[in-house]
């Protein structure tokens, strides 16, 4: 018996005549292995008292166990899944209620053994030429950080429906490009393959990975477009889409309901799409185009500028310059390569598979990563869950508390910020699912009636565990384990407000919210009798007004003290008044030296998540920094970001800006600004289906000569035109009262000035 260490990648399962076979493909320091458990059960539970209907094709047997309630339930076992989902469509025809029936067995065979990704398996080895393999061993949790390869993967096609030109792989310590062609083209020293025809090449690319034997594809909208078009390539030439390990077919499947991504189901390798993983990790960009992330990473850009028509582009590099298309495939690669490496996405994705137990390429899941976590914790106490969907409330609970601002120009003001302020007060008052219908004596009080056990809980001890494990990865400089971490804590308040939680109730989640509500308040409330007035507060942030005369060092000094004070009066009070020890944790997060509070644009009201201001930046300069304003909003045009900016540097450092507000009016009015003015935005769903709501990028999109998901248009006199299709002269106007002076009025009107009143009289030459 050997004993191997390894890191799941994949996992399948499906019915056979002896069972339900469960397969995992895993990593492991001397290569891929696969686990097979060939003659597994789907397993539910039902409450003994209840008769269920239709056919005995399971064993009911009474279990140790109780449902949330109390009740005794009996274990069901099955040599099928599908007699499981079809019990469960009589059963709920029949209004019998079942426990945990949608598990998949692949997801619970994982999740009772408390393996996530890492595992060490016990077992015989059998070499399957290219892997190994293991039959049924025994498994059990480990922590392994894996060396995983990948190859970086993007193709280039005759438009949207044509053939496949040319394919290009980059990882594994080598670089190449599969392209249609004759041996005798030009190559130019990169390194191309040349392939007679398209079929040839699909052919040459399933050998060129099996070769490789890549543990991760990466690419760049890699699933929905690349992986997705080979396939269907592949059909129309009836060629195995044989991607998998051990040449084991793989699939791209598009789940049910509209909007959904694709996902690949790929045996043995895991495909990581770039936007999707990196939007996970809370990375932000105006726009994820391949082109803008690298530029804003890597300080570098396509090959093909794409402002210009880039099908017609492409076809005319294959037909009059084939290195220069295999040169623009292969960089898009090596920009995606990049971007993976700058931000340390492939360990992201690691860690969270490490933590959340959902399989290495799944996005969002936080509901399934809570039950990974959860339910086999709650079984050890003798307990099972419902199925999602199983209870209904009329109640609800309110989101963060957002505190009404005071609209304003100031010097200096502080931010208080409580760290982790939700998964905090989950650990302080003990709220939990378990605890919540366990209250034992002398419990903690909730709201809406919620109360929770001392004694008898489960996630406040999760959060514990992953909040020590954060700060060990912060003190070791471990990013991508600490964001990881960050997250997961984050996601259970939503998990446990979510009616897609198998444990979600209206006093939960309350009890988590409204006592946010009732700290930020009262943290307000102790700042404010201490002669510190509060000016606006965010769900977990307070923003502190000091007014002038504070040197820099006096505002740092007051809000470090603020913070220890108001953390130990929290402590104080909470042990007085609950009992309980905090784990609040209030931090000195920022001081504003100027700062600007605008109001809602057309009102006196102050706005809500909307505030710039000028900040010491790391190395040792200044800097300004914007929330919710139109700088950073990706809807907006260039120009008036960049003029925004500018006006508000300015104005913070106490520099001329008439004259620059004058300037930039005469440039846009005079048409030097033209390519800072267009729009871009993204068509939600196939243009077809807008048909009563026709917003301009729509209109833009209707009038293109090559419509695609994402618009690039200009306000013309005759309204929206796509730059690919502009008939009309530019609406200056539009500009000028849309763009630029609602941009600089949110910080003017606190200086008594307006944009109409600079550059009125620049206005009237036009």
């Amino acid at each position: 018996m050997e004993q191997t260490p390894g890191f799941l990648l994949t996992r399948h399962w499906r019915d056979t005549a002896a069972g339900i076979e469960l397969s995992y493909w895993a990593w492991t320091p001397s290569g891929a292995l696969r686990l097979l458990f060939p003659t597994e059960q789907a397993v539910c539970f039902v409450p003994r008292n209840s008769l269920l209907p239709g056919h005995n094709n399971y064993v009911r047997r009474p279990l140790a166990l109780a449902d949330l309630q109390g009740n005794p339930v009996d274990g069901l076992y099955f040599e099928r899944h599908a007699e499981l989902r079809e019990l469960r469509q009589q059963a709920a025809a029949a209004g019998v209620e079942l426990l945990e029936s949608d598990i998949k067995p692949v997801d619970r065979f994982l999740m009772e053994r408390f393996v996530t990704a890492s595992f060490t398996a016990r077992g015989k080895s059998i070499d399957q030429g290219g892997f190994q393999q293991m039959i049924a061993p025994q498994i059990r949790s480990a922590s392994i950080q894996p060396r995983l390869n990948y190859i970086s993967l993007d193709i280039e096609t005759d438009g949207v429906a044509g053939e496949v030109l040319s394919i290009a792989l980059v990882g594994c310590n080598q670089e190449q490009i599969l392209m249609q062609g004759s041996a005798e083209e030009l190559t130019r020293g990169l390194p191309v393959c040349w392939y007679a025809n398209e079929q040839a090449l699909l052919s040459a690319f399933f050998r060129r990975i099996s070769r490789l034997d890549p543990d991760l594809i990466i690419g760049w909208n890699l699933i929905n477009f690349d992986l997705d078009y080979l396939q269907r390539r592949c059909h129309r030439h009836r060629i195995p889409f044989a991607l998998g390990r051990g040449n084991e077919l793989a699939a791209i499947l598009q789940p049910r309901g509209t909007g959904q991504p694709k996902i690949a189901a790929i045996p043995g390798r895991v495909a990581l799409d770039g936007i999707d993983n990196l939007r996970s990790a809370f990375w932000s960009f105006d726009s994820f185009s391949l082109d803008r992330v690298a530029s804003k990473l890597l300080g570098r850009q396509k090959l093909i500028n794409p402002a210009v028509g880039k099908i017609q582009e492409i076809r005319r590099l294959f037909r009059e310059d084939k290195p220069g298309l295999a040169a623009y495939n292969l960089e898009d690669c090596r920009l995606v390569e990049m971007i993976f490496e700058k931000t340390g996405l492939i360990d992201f994705c690691v860690q969270r598979a490490a933590m959340t137990g959902l399989a290495l390429g799944r996005q969002g899941g936080s509901v399934a990563a809570f039950d990974h976590l959860y339910l086999p914790r709650l079984h050890r106490r003798g307990v099972v869950a419902r199925d999602v969907g199983a209870r209904s409330y009329t109640d609800s609970s309110p989101g963060g508390y957002v505190m009404d601002s005071r609209p304003g120009l100031y010097d200096n003001v502080l931010v208080l910020d409580f760290k982790s302020l939700y998964p905090s007060i989950i650990r302080t008052f003990r709220i939990d699912p378990l605890g919540m219908v366990r209250p034992g004596n002398n419990p903690i009080p909730g709201f809406l009636g919620a109360r929770f056990s001392r004694t008898d809980s489960i996630l406040p001890d999760i959060i514990t565990t992953l909040w020590a494990q954060r700060e060990h990865a912060k003190q070791h400089r471990n990013n991508p384990l600490a964001q990881a971490t960050k997250i997961l804590m984050n996601s259970f308040y939503g998990v446990l407000g979510s009616s897609g939680c198998r444990f979600f109730h209206p006093g939960l989640a309350s009890s988590i919210t409204r006592r946010g509500h009732e700290i930020i308040t009262r943290s307000r409330d102790w700042l404010e009798q201490a002669g510190y007035p509060v000016i606006y507060g965010d769900t977990d942030s307070l923003f502190i007004l000091l007014g002038e005369g504070y040197l820099e060092s006096q505002a740092l000094n007051t809000g470090r003290r603020l913070a220890g004070e108001l953390n130990d009066w929290w402590r104080t009070t909470l042990q007085q008044e609950y009992q309980v020890d905090s784990s609040l944790e209030l931090e000195f997060e920022i001081h504003f030296i100027k700062f600007l509070m605008p109001t809602i644009r057309g009102s006196d009201a102050g706005s809500k998540k909307r505030y710039a201001g000028s900040v010491r930046s790391p190395d040792g300069g200044f800097e300004v920094k914007f929330k919710g304003l139109e700088s950073v909003r990706s809807d907006w045009t260039p120009m008036a970001r960049s003029f925004q900016q500018e006006l508000y540097r300015r104005i913070f450092f106490g520099e001329p800006y008439r004259d620059y507000v004058k300037d930039v009016a005469k440039r846009l009015l005079s048409g030097q600004l033209d390519a800072q003015l267009i729009y871009r935005k993204r068509l939600r769903q196939p243009l077809d289906q807008y048909r009563r709501n026709q917003p301009p990028h729509v209109q833009a999109a209707r009038k293109s000569a090559h419509p695609g998901r994402r618009v690039s248009y200009l306000i013309t006199v005759n309204g929206p035109e796509p730059t690919d299709n502009l008939n009309s002269p530019i609406d200056y106007q539009h500009y000028i009262k849309k763009q630029l002076a609602p941009a600089a009025d949110g910080i003017l009107h606190f200086l008594n000035e307006s944009f109409d009143q600079i550059a009125g009289d620049q206005l009237r030459l036009f």
